[in-house]
């Protein structure tokens, strides 16, 4: 598969009076034409930020300090200027954020907010540039779309709004498609209806895209790929079959098992994370997992595990105790044994997530 967007250790960090924020920590990443990388991981794990550094959002200065390469079909667009940069921007890359309500301009109208876009980048007629807006909102499933046009975002619902913010992603065609989170402020139905819309777009077009989300039921169907981050990294990444056959690191497997079942006896105690994301300010030594991780060892604590390759190149993890390794086995009984976790909290049936 031919490679389109390339991320190499990218590193973005925040200067803050409290001290350094590390929202993204090296990471590295490829999407393919034509494919699906899923990014997932909790809230707080660094997948906005490292979205908005691959569409050029983020830069360096005023107490934001960035590194690394991003490259498009060859382009290295960290070296772009602000112009040039706003050349790929809806042509060549799109973005979808997470709420439609404040991506939207309150104050313009639908149809000139799809056509803005357009006009800036093709040399149209403003009457085609319309007929192409009302045939964007057809497209996305919008019902009369000759009357949404005149329409302003307040006098939409969510998932109509969401629809519009897709339309206009979609007006000039782009070869890659960013969407940070694209359902997060919908209800569970209109979810559904927006991916499957978003999955059946990318399929007709032919467009690459990168999903960011929490859920892994979001992409388990919906991707080609997946890479788990954490406190800032790629913890593990591998085609999606392989991934839920056979996940390797602990958080990827943790939140698996955080994901409620869709079959099974009604007010079941579900399954958590002990702990909570760490500060990303001052992050814990060694794996940044291990304060929550039921199989940490005193290695874990100090000394930080590489990526590593799971029998492929293709599947990649960062764990010195990857699940279901004989390794894996011991210290888990190790740590059962002894009745805690590394952090001190007393092993439950949950946090084995055997």
């Amino acid at each position: 598969m031919t490679e389109l967007l390339t991320a190499d250790d990218v590193v973005v960090r925040f200067h803050t009076k409290k001290g350094v924020v590390h929202a993204v920590d090296g990471v590295s990443l490829q999407v393919g034409e034509g494919e699906v990388l899923a990014v997932v991981g909790e809230s707080g794990s660094g997948k906005t930020v490292l979205t908005r550094r691959l569409m050029g959002l983020v830069s360096g200065g005023r107490g934001t300090e960035v590194a690394g390469t991003v490259t498009f079909d060859g382009t290295n667009l960290t070296e772009l200027s602000g112009n040039e940069l706003t050349a790929f921007w809806g042509a060549e890359i799109a973005l979808i954020l997470q709420d439609p309500m404040t991506s939207l301009n309150p104050v313009k109208r639908i149809g000139a907010q799809i056509t803005e876009t357009i006009l800036a980048h093709e040399r149209v007629p403003k009457s085609e540039a319309h007929l192409r807006a009302v045939e964007l909102l057809r497209s996305v499933g919008l019902s009369e779309p000759e009357r949404r046009v005149r329409q302003y975002p307040h006098e939409l619902s969510g998932g109509m709004r969401q629809r519009v913010t897709i339309a206009i992603a979609l007006s000039c065609n782009p070869r890659l498609l960013l969407a940070d989170e694209p359902t997060t402020a919908l209800d569970v139905t209109v979810q559904a209806q927006i991916l499957d819309l978003l999955a059946d777009l990318q399929s007709r077009l032919q467009m690459a895209m990168l999903l960011v989300t929490h859920d892994l039921r979001v992409v388990r169907s919906r991707s080609d790929r997946i890479a788990v981050m954490y406190a800032g990294r790629i913890v593990e990444t591998a085609p999606t079959p392989a991934l839920f056959a056979e996940p390797r690191m602990p958080y990827t497997e943790a939140l698996m098992n955080a994901v409620p079942p869709l079959a099974g006896p009604n007010h079941a105690r579900l399954s958590v994370i002990p702990g909570r994301p760490p500060d990303l300010i001052d992050p814990p030594a060694g794996c940044k997992f291990s304060p929550r991780c039921p199989v940490a060892q005193d290695r874990c604590l100090t000394d930080e595990p590489p990526l590593r390759d799971a029998g492929s190149a293709e599947h990649r993890y960062r764990c010195w105790f990857p699940v279901g390794s004989p390794a894996w086995a011991r210290a888990r009984a190790h740590n059962i044994e002894r009745g805690a976790t590394a952090a001190g909290t007393p092993v439950t049936d949950e946090m084995v997530m055997a």
